[in-house]
């Protein structure tokens, strides 16, 4: 006859089922016995009283009924508060969210976080708060900005300033990160011509030589391009590479000639190496090329068919 037993507790089992489960009962019985005889009394009871003490908090809890709130374009409560400058409500807003980092991080239609929001907006203050509470910087936007590449763009360095302190375990990634254009925040600060940004980003480990991944540009590079003096004299001090080349082979001295500013000229030719300091010549075969083109353009000029000459 097959064994047979009626519930999971045990209760009611028969034969080698039920001696089975006692045996195993006693094993666990005997294994946990071993351990708290082995502590004396003594130890036992302070042991007892220690572990009584302890208490396991849940670290998550329900969110708040305007937590849930998402208007059409997918901007929180939170986001809203930020964007019409609401700094008491904005500050009350965050302190309730400490338990609930995602909806710091939430991102609207256009993948703004908060942070991103904070620094649109010309609120540093609030960008700091949002860095304490836990806001990703890391999170882009649908341009691929960062906070961080934001503040760049738009010159903030008291932005900067606020995110560069507060996202020290951070700062690799903020300075290598590139958005969806190529652009880290230094080719960004370069770019709109923010020396004092430009500064600040090299200062803490910015690479002055990255390079634009679609054609190789440093920020001298564009320094040359945007015939912009002064960030020149800025990254030749701060000791970029003059003979860094682009993917076309073009050093930042070649990039002056027919330029009209010969002040930015005058300084790279004295720094830059003999063969590249001159734009390479003109390839004549170019020019033979077309010339033959023309006149096999020539050659069938007189072409007739049907006795009439097609042109």
């Amino acid at each position: 006859m097959s064994t047979r037993y009626m519930d999971y507790t045990g209760n009611s089992m028969e034969g080698e089922m039920r001696d089975l489960k006692k045996d195993k009962l006693i094993q666990q019985e005997d294994r946990i016995d071993s351990g708290l005889d082995s502590l004396k009394q003594e130890e036992y009871d302070n042991f007892s009283q220690e572990f009584g003490g302890l208490c396991i908090k849940s670290q998550y809890s329900e969110p708040e009924p305007w937590m849930l709130y998402c208007n059409e374009d997918g901007d929180t409560f939170l986001n809203l508060a930020i964007i019409h400058e609401e700094k008491k409500i904005t500050s009350e807003a965050i302190a309730h969210s400490l338990r609930h980092i995602y909806y710091l991080n939430q991102q609207n239609h256009l993948h703004q976080t908060a942070l991103h929001l904070a620094v649109i907006t010309d609120q540093p203050e609030i960008a700091q708060q949002l860095l304490k509470a836990g806001c990703d910087p890391e999170i882009r936007d649908f341009n691929g900005d960062t906070a961080l590449h934001i503040a760049c763009k738009k010159g903030s360095l008291h932005a900067v300033g606020v995110i560069l302190q507060n996202c020290f375990n951070k700062i690799s990634f903020l300075l290598q990160a590139v958005n969806y254009d190529g652009h880290t925040c230094l080719h960004l600060a370069a770019i709109h011509g923010f020396l004092a940004i430009v500064e600040s980003l090299i200062s803490v480990g910015a690479d002055i030589d990255a390079q634009e991944p679609c054609n190789g540009r440093t920020a001298l590079h564009i320094a040359v391009d945007l015939q912009n003096a002064n960030l020149v004299k800025l990254l030749l001090e701060k000791g970029a590479d003059v003979n860094r080349v682009t993917y076309q082979g073009y050093s930042p001295c070649q990039l002056t000639w027919g330029r009209s500013n010969l002040f930015i000229q005058q300084m790279l030719v004295s720094r830059t190496k003999t063969d590249l300091q001159l734009l390479p010549e003109s390839d004549d075969e170019s020019s033979d090329s077309e010339s033959e083109y023309a006149d096999e353009v020539l050659m069938y000029d007189d072409c007739t068919l049907g006795g009439k000459r097609v042109h």
